[in-house]
């Protein structure tokens, strides 16, 4: 764990309760927000914050980053405008555990309780940033838990319109992949019973809405779309804009991201209506990689040089787009190498805000240093992984992964992006190197009474570290 303000005094026990904390950022926020009668205009102002989360999207599904068969204008324009990362990494392959480590900066391990979704007890970004002052709205797919105590309404969110399970019907808005099918759109507390307009189309209205009525409040707006997460329901519009794609599944895919990139397109123009754009933050990422399921015509998202896509942990399954813009915070039309991670997003917003953290810890490192300067340093020397039966450890240009058939590999991923030579047995130091740092991340795990994952053992005993956690 890192704490990441040094003035913040150390707390026993590791950190301040989320009841603890909420009461002392309650008694600080007339601090820190803003400030009757001040103007947007104002460069004392906090800035908005629009975090966008695309669902399944694969790790090079966007033109500006390559992908020369998709129509993603309004993506591509933010990249123009701000900073893009080739090194970006998420926490797991999968939905939940991925958005878990998102809204708190912390390992989805710490976070995470297995049939339940997110610790109620944890802080979430919006929690921290609505201490603060800011105004805060969820729009989409929610997928932490379905339980009162851990929705949207319950973890810092104002105002939540949306779905709170892995998938929905765009158009009926029931969930179809249970035992029984049954309604799921959720507009604040109460179920939405009738359908009809395309669900992004939804996201986009609340978003619109939202964004003009702030005010001089400034708000954080999370967008975490269900695109494109099956079932593949394009508009014709978009499909028609793909038909050049010979390949179903691949126009289907493509033609749904077209659909994103257009719900996106109309929350910046009502930024820009507002005249909100030097005042407003945009962050775009992706959970995960793409999904080869039945239900997305056994997959049309691409990763290519990389390797795998959703539910692994090769490259194409857990490093993702991710694209920030910040008028005045961020330099525009830049590309940045270095490790980075969606842990640092929290204590990144959390800098740019001037939200102190209070004596919360996390995992992630502020990456406005990285954003600021080609030159900086990484804020990882290195990053561990560690779902179901896979694992996995980078550090530098090595990486070791076990996967869910039991195998052992190892690649050098500056000459070898695609993962497809394993070094394994031909650089056993490399790989011990790595194992016990694997070692040293478990051990911590261990020791944090927080922790409520059970982890399987990695394959590969005794060179690998026995990585079962007791239940809680």
């Amino acid at each position: 764990m890192t704490r990441l303000d040094p003035t913040a005094p150390a707390t026993a026990g590791g950190d301040i309760s989320r009841r603890r904390w909420l009461q002392q950022a309650g008694a600080s926020a007339a601090s820190l927000a803003l400030a009757p009668g001040r103007t947007l205009a104002q460069k004392s102002r906090s800035p908005n914050v629009i975090l966008i989360v695309a669902d399944d999207l694969g790790s090079r599904d966007i033109g500006c980053y390559g992908a020369d068969d998709l129509v993603t204008p309004n993506i591509d324009g933010l990249a123009k405008l701000g900073v893009r990362f080739s090194q970006f990494y998420v926490t797991a392959a999968v939905c939940l555990p991925s958005r878990a480590s998102l809204l708190t900066g912390r390992h989805y391990q710490r976070v995470m309780i297995d049939g339940v979704g997110l610790d109620g007890s944890e802080v979430t970004l919006a929690e921290l940033l609505r201490a603060a002052g800011y105004r805060t709205a969820l729009y989409g797919k929610w997928h932490l838990g379905h339980r009162k105590d851990v929705s949207p309404k319950s973890q810092g969110f104002d105002s939540f319109v949306g779905f709170k399970y892995g998938a929905i019907d765009n158009y009926s808005y029931y969930y179809y992949w249970g035992p029984g099918a049954k309604p799921a759109m959720w507009r604040e507390d109460a179920l939405i019973y009738e359908g009809g307009q395309h669900f992004s189309e939804v996201v986009a209205n609340a978003a619109v809405q939202f964004i003009s009525d702030t005010g001089d409040r400034p708000y954080f707006l999370y967008l975490p779309l269900n695109i494109p997460h099956y079932p593949l329901q394009p508009s014709a519009e978009d499909l028609e804009r793909t038909r050049h794609i010979t390949d179903l599944a691949r126009r289907m895919y493509a033609a749904f991201v077209t659909t994103m990139d257009r719900c996106i397109g109309r929350v910046l123009k009502a930024v820009n209506d507002s005249d909100q754009t030097r005042d407003t933050i945009v962050i775009f990422l992706s959970d995960h990689g793409h999904s080869e399921e039945k239900d997305t015509l056994g997959g049309g998202g691409r990763s290519t040089p990389f390797r795998g896509g959703k539910g692994t942990f090769w490259e194409g399954g857990i490093r993702v787009p991710c694209i920030v813009t910040a008028w005045g915070r961020a330099p525009a039309g830049e590309v940045r190498h270095q490790l980075s991670s969606s842990l640092d997003l929290f204590p990144t917003i959390a800098e740019w805000c001037g939200v102190p953290l209070q004596g919360l810890e996390v995992d992630g490192r502020s990456l406005t240093q990285v954003i600021a300067s080609a030159q900086a340093p990484s804020p990882h020397d290195h990053m561990v992984w560690q779902y179901m039966n896979w694992a996995a450890v980078r550090s530098g240009d090595w990486k070791f992964v076990a996967d869910d058939k039991k195998d052992l590999h190892l690649y050098q991923l500056s000459v070898d992006p695609a993962e497809s030579k394993n070094l394994f047995k031909s650089h056993p130091d490399q790989v011990r190197r790595l194992v016990d740092l694997h070692r040293a991340w478990v051990t911590e795990m261990r020791e944090d009474p927080r922790t409520h994952t059970h982890l399987p053992p990695v394959p590969g005993q005794p060179l690998a570290p026995k990585l079962t956690f007791p239940r809680r």
